[in-house]
């Protein structure tokens, strides 16, 4: 549903103000920039969530036999298609030129960007992880 919305509008003009409102309060301006839609950049820690599934499938169907690998495996699998999509839509972007190209970039003139969604892939994984293994410990 998100990816939708943000498909829908893209991402760039995507009615969030109230998101940005909170996240210009959180004071946190390395990653979620001032006068800048941040619905993409909030997204992308969301895409974190999906670590969390990862690691329970290696873990209960046994393709690794520790927690801790399991959530490793988790968090740089996360890691991995978050950056591969990175490049994906660098090249898109790049072929396809033009406004069409920077709309689908979504890049909104920060430099950064590119490596900003991809720490915070990072970043929601590891926080999920760090769900995952409050839930495992006590089994």
């Amino acid at each position: 549903m998100y990816h939708t919305v943000g498909g829908h509008f893209t991402f760039e003009k995507v009615p969030f103000d109230w998101g940005n409102n909170l996240l210009d309060k959180l004071n946190l301006d390395f990653l979620f920039n001032e006068g800048r839609n941040n619905f993409d950049r909030l997204g992308h820690y969301m895409i974190g969530v999906f670590a969390y599934p990862i690691a329970e499938f290696v873990y209960k169907t046994k393709k690794v036999s520790s927690k801790t690998t399991a959530i490793l495996f988790g968090i740089f699998a996360l890691g991995f298609w978050g950056s591969l999509y990175e490049i994906i839509e660098m090249i898109y972007a790049i072929k396809e030129g033009g406004s069409v190209g920077a709309a689908f970039l979504g890049s909104q003139g920060d430099i950064w960007d590119a490596q900003k969604d991809m720490l915070l892939d990072i970043l929601g994984a590891v926080t999920v992880s760090v769900l995952f293994w409050w839930k495992w410990r006590k089994k």
